[in-house]
């Protein structure tokens, strides 16, 4: 009789049996016995697994998309050509997937694979830094700078009021680190100076006092540019007094292809930074924190502390040096930059209004006065076959002339009255 369990527990152990010998073979490793009593409590654990009350699967599996034949997920243009709602939703590229077939395969965990070792190298020479490490997304970065830079309780951060940190990392600031954070509102409405930073900065050593030891800047921001000289300003200050200056710099890609400063001429100003190569650079996932080489050994070991610590690491790596190499360097986020700029100039022309100004990749509406609310932008735009989620538009690099010409016809129909139905 036919049963899945057996099907499944024959199937584990015979993958099981070719990957320990395909290890040995390619490696040349000796027999390890904590490697084999390891192996043998997983098979004891699967057979128990087996035979335990767990339901069969169905008679009819329900189909995987990847395994039909007319489904290819690496074709051009793939869903993200008519996806504006950020530049997370951009996919890798086939390039990509070429480097995930060639990449090495070694544990990263004991910091023994290449092209892991060879992606972080790159990206440290690059920000002018001498080390740098792998982590899974920029949520981890930033929190793993600022857990390594702060040792214990009492202290405090300084961020923008607007920024990832303290909107959209779960308080992780506050729970792993123990860190009270101080959000700061830009005086000017678009960027903090350092006349912000003073105003709010916490220099005392008196026990009624939370002394500010780190202050965390985001480039771009909504977009818009921290500019190079407000950096040097700040950070001159700032170091000065002995506080550690981080960057959130997931989209600082953005900043310095858009001209306003080298990429080493940014990271100089901090004390570390966290770029993303998952969101307008395409990579599928990660993010890479640079420092110095004593902060980046401690950062593993906080990596490691919240789950971080990742095996086979050249997968992820190899995509992510392609998107360095790809879309930054290769001309990618000056192509977005273009189409975006475009976009704001014809809204303008149509009498439109910006909530920000177009300094990179997206373009901020604003729908005030035109009679039009948020809701009925998104509907507009989904008649159209686009996916907006609001005044906020990401032109990454990925979006298409097709999507370009939707979009023009949805600020047509917001000014024209077709938005409401009138005729």
């Amino acid at each position: 009789m036919f049963s899945p369990r057996l099907v499944f527990q024959r199937t584990f152990r015979e993958t099981q049996s070719v990957q320990v010998s395909s290890k040995i073979t390619r490696f040349n490793q000796p027999y390890c016995p904590t490697s084999a009593r390891r192996a043998s409590n997983h098979t004891r654990t699967m057979s128990i697994y087996s035979k335990s009350n767990v339901s069969t699967a169905p008679e009819t599996p329900v189909e995987n998309p990847s395994t039909s034949a007319s489904h290819n997920a690496w074709s051009s243009p793939g869903p993200s050509a008519i996806d504006l709602r950020s530049d997370v939703v951009t996919t890798p590229t086939p390039s990509m997937l070429t480097a995930i077939g060639n990449c090495s395969l070694f544990d990263d965990v004991f910091q023994e694979d290449p092209t892991t070792s060879s992606l972080e190298s790159f990206v440290a020479s690059l920000a002018g830094k001498p080390a740098a490490v792998l982590v899974l997304s920029g949520t981890m970065g930033n929190q793993v700078a600022i857990r390594t830079h702060l040792q214990a309780p009492p202290h405090s951060i300084i961020v923008d009021d607007r920024s990832h940190i303290i909107r959209y990392e779960a308080g992780g600031a506050a729970s792993l680190s123990g860190a009270m954070v101080t959000t700061v509102k830009p005086s000017n409405g678009r960027h903090l100076t350092l006349e912000d930073v003073k105003e709010h900065v916490v220099l005392s050593d008196d026990v009624h006092a939370c002394p500010t030891k780190m202050v965390c800047l985001e480039n771009t921001l909504n977009g818009t540019i921290l500019p190079l000289e407000e950096c040097r300003r700040i950070s001159e200050w700032v170091r000065g007094h002995g506080i550690i200056m981080h960057l959130d710099g997931a989209r600082l890609w953005e900043a310095v292809v858009a001209g306003a400063g080298e990429l080493k001429g940014y990271c100089e100003c901090f004390d570390t930074v966290s770029l993303c190569f998952s969101k307008g650079l395409g990579a599928p996932i990660g993010s890479i924190l640079v420092g110095q080489e004593a902060f980046v050994k401690r950062a593993r070991w906080v990596r490691k502390s919240i789950g971080g610590g990742m095996r086979q690491t050249g997968i992820i790596a190899a995509p992510a040096r392609v998107a360095v190499e790809e879309t930054f360097l290769g001309g990618g986020l000056q192509a977005a930059h273009v189409r975006a700029k475009k976009l704001g100039d014809y809204w303008e022309s149509l009498g439109g209004k910006h909530e920000f100004p177009v300094e990179t990749n997206m373009v901020w509406l604003s729908l005030k006065g035109t009679g039009v609310d948020t809701d009925e932008f998104i509907k507009l735009a989904e008649s159209k076959g686009l996916r907006v989620m609001g005044e906020r538009l990401v032109i990454h690099y990925q979006v298409t002339d097709e999507a370009e010409g939707k979009l023009k016809e949805v600020m047509n129909d917001v000014f024209s009255g077709k938005a409401k139905g009138e005729n």
